[in-house]
């Protein structure tokens, strides 16, 4: 029995270089003007709706303060996110992923089923039994807003694509609002890796299984006298 298709576990692990990459070279970018705005236009500090904290070497592609690398490495791994986001919503449609696994229904996203995937997640062999309501919720996030959203800001306030499809900016409200959804999307997208990694590294059968393609965990044979 495959749990995840050779094509998912390709573009998994792919994606993950290029996240963290697209990541720490964006935080040393984000060092070159720690302020947010919204709308075209934004220098002056007062005007700003956030202003961001500088980031230390440590969490940043490079080590120290460098623009031009930085841009260098972020447009680098921007390649391999954004063609493998197409490839793998290809791939989902065509293989049933997307129809048998992350699609919800209504009934998904009331309280009591939030609550049941909850507890449902402690108990061992529930990997088994597919996508619960929340992790549905989650991906679908994931794969239909914060990915597309960091590929079409990424897109808007990149220098040499807006000469291509300046009506991409007016979608997105501005240059500045492009850049601080940018940022919005990285986070919330960071927040969710993080919730990821926590959950992967408490049961390392995940992490074998997005290696392998098996299920985390065996489905529990049935009992003998019900057989």
């Amino acid at each position: 029995m495959i749990r995840h298709a050779l094509s998912t576990r390709l573009w998994h692990w792919v994606n993950a270089v290029a996240i963290v990459i697209l990541f720490m070279s964006g935080l040393n970018i984000s060092n070159a003007h720690r302020y947010l705005y919204w709308g075209d236009y934004g220098f002056d500090a007062r005007d700003a709706w956030l202003s961001v904290v500088r980031f230390p070497g440590w969490a940043t592609i490079p080590q120290y303060y460098s623009l031009a690398l930085a841009r260098d490495w972020h447009t680098l791994a921007a390649w391999p996110f954004a063609v493998g986001l197409m490839f793998i919503w290809i791939a989902m449609l065509a293989n049933g992923h997307f129809r048998r696994d992350l699609t919800t229904r209504r009934s998904d996203w009331t309280v009591s089923a939030v609550i049941a995937s909850l507890k449902a997640h402690r108990a061992d062999g529930a990997q088994a039994a597919g996508y619960n309501p929340v992790q549905k919720i989650l991906y679908g996030i994931v794969f239909g807003v914060l990915l597309p959203l960091m590929v079409f800001t990424g897109l808007a306030i990149s220098p040499g694509f807006q000469a291509v499809a300046p009506w991409l900016l007016d979608v997105l409200g501005g240059r500045q609002s492009a850049r601080s959804l940018h940022f919005i999307a990285a986070f919330a997208l960071f927040g969710f890796v993080v919730i990821h990694l926590v959950l992967a590294l408490a049961d390392w059968r995940l992490i074998v299984s997005m290696f392998t393609g098996k299920p985390a965990h065996a489905p529990k044979p049935k009992d003998a006298a019900n057989g």
